[in-house]
């Protein structure tokens, strides 16, 4: 049993968002230890079941009410949980694919999107307002543009320099400080230090943030902290890589 678990430990993303670092992505590597022995139990299945669960809880937000609230806050982590555990399963059976790693980070895109607009929608039911929706849309487009910037720098740099991707692949390995096989002090070393990702405000957040909101039915101000933290972090890192690309350029422009 421990061995299992030990090289399942070793599938978790060693630089994990905020919450799925330590409760998500745990909860995966335990449920995997179950479903990586199951042929039928596919990495592409379970990405495919994690969308689908998504949009259950879209659904669930849009009818609203505290029951459908609480589902979907349910349905959320389920939904990550199984995002977790689709590259968790890859990594453990070697069959790690450029395709798989696609569909995955783009449902990741399309979950956020649905459970914000559908949030934005259902705070606008609320208080027959615009505000909510118009937050929504704020924060799923800065959200956006986050990853649409990194493609651009990334396409940019790309061609100007085709080991850039190498370079950039060996500059983000990260390596294990904590899990399995690590003391008490280690671990709480790195839980304490994992609290400063929240500021990240990526989908690990999102999770957390989504969860919270519901369950206790205060969508109005998740929904402007959404919308803050994605319009400074689109902000900021779009000229950030934009500023990173000019000064490479004039290093290499000849004296």
């Amino acid at each position: 049993m421990t061995g299992k678990l030990t090289q399942l430990w070793t599938t978790k993303t060693k630089d994990d968002e905020w919450w799925s670092s330590f409760v998500t992505a745990p909860l995966g590597i335990l449920a995997n230890y179950a479903a990586v022995e199951v042929q039928w139990i596919t990495p592409n299945r379970i990405t495919a079941a994690s969308f689908v669960v998504a949009v259950v809880a879209t659904f669930g937000i849009l009818f609203g009410g505290t029951a459908c609230f609480i589902a979907a806050a349910l349905l959320i982590h389920l939904s990550h949980i199984l995002d977790c555990m689709d590259g968790q399963m890859a990594r453990y059976r070697r069959v790690s694919s450029p395709e798989g790693s696609y569909y995955d980070r783009l449902t990741d895109q399309v979950q956020v999107t649905l459970w914000f607009g559908a949030a934005g929608y259902a705070a606008h039911v609320q208080t027959a307002s615009v505000v909510p929706v118009f937050l929504a849309m704020v924060g799923i487009a800065f959200y956006g543009l986050r990853g649409y910037a990194k493609y651009v720098a990334f396409e940019i740099e790309t061609t100007r320099d085709p080991d850039y991707p190498k370079d950039m692949a060996c500059l983000k390995q990260v390596e294990t400080a904590a899990g399995l096989g690590f003391g008490l002090r280690a671990n709480w070393t790195w839980f304490l230090r994992e609290q400063r990702k929240v500021f990240a405000f990526d989908e690990g957040v999102f999770i957390f943030m989504l969860s919270a909101a519901f369950v206790f039915d205060q969508l109005i101000p998740m929904l402007w902290i959404f919308a803050a933290s994605q319009l400074f972090w689109g902000t900021y890192k779009s000229w950030l890589r934009g500023k990173n690309i000019g000064e490479k350029q004039k290093r290499a422009l000849p004296k």
